[in-house]
């Protein structure tokens, strides 16, 4: 079942927790579907009155701050053997390379990486245990986490909501065939935006393997 139907059976008020403890649970570290929770309850709360998105947001925003928190808290109490354990239990999202690139662009941006990490599914789930165990100090860490769990979790959810209310006032007004072409539309679009990543991705590996050859030849040399 599609996640946006089996919302349609749970009421308003299981649905506001739902999103917070989901979102909460996401930031603390744990890898869960939160955005798309998030998404598909906004596109519900836009065709159904029963669910006010005001108070969606709300619970999507104090979910993102609280859980972004405590995974900083159990990050500064566990540290790197913290991180090493992740890496084990969930190999697919702790793993080394994953923790490299997040640990990279905490060097690089600090609290900024807290910040936009919100809008990136990696960093989203590391950016609070990340936070902790690199020993961020903790008022960077505070104004990062709520700013960008106002603009992520409120914004998205405003977004999202408004782009459902519009849709549907729109495709009231044609038929299923302009339905259908905006959906290819949609789909053309994602796969040649896939291609070109695929391309972009394979760009940048090729003069690694190159270098790699290079000094494989030097070293037998």
């Amino acid at each position: 079942m599609h996640v946006q139907e089996w919302l349609e059976t749970v009421p308003a008020v299981s649905i506001y927790a739902l999103v917070g403890l989901v979102i909460a649970l996401e930031s603390l570290g744990i890898p869960l579907p939160g955005e798309i929770i998030l998404v598909s309850s906004a596109l519900l709360a836009s065709q159904h009155g029963d669910i006010d998105p005001l108070v969606l947001g709300t619970c999507a925003t104090v979910g993102a701050i609280v859980g972004d928190s405590i995974g900083y808290a159990i990050g500064r109490r566990g540290g790197k053997p913290l991180l090493d354990r992740l890496g084990r239990r969930f190999p697919r999202h702790f793993g080394e390379a994953n923790i490299a690139v997040a640990e990279r662009s905490f060097e690089k941006w600090g609290m900024w990486a807290v910040f936009f990490g919100r809008f990136v599914a990696l960093l989203r789930i590391f950016a609070g245990p990340l936070a902790g165990v690199l020993k961020m100090p903790y008022w960077k860490f505070l104004t990062a986490n709520v700013l960008g769990g106002i603009l992520w979790a409120g914004g998205t959810t405003a977004v999202i909501y408004y782009v459902g209310v519009v849709a549907e006032a729109w495709l009231k007004r044609f038929s299923w065939l302009g339905l259908v072409l905006a959906v290819l539309f949609g789909i053309g679009s994602m796969l040649m935006l896939k291609h070109r990543a695929k391309k972009a991705a394979a760009a940048r590996t090729e003069p690694a393997l190159e270098g790699e050859a290079t000094q494989g030849a030097v070293t037998r040399g």
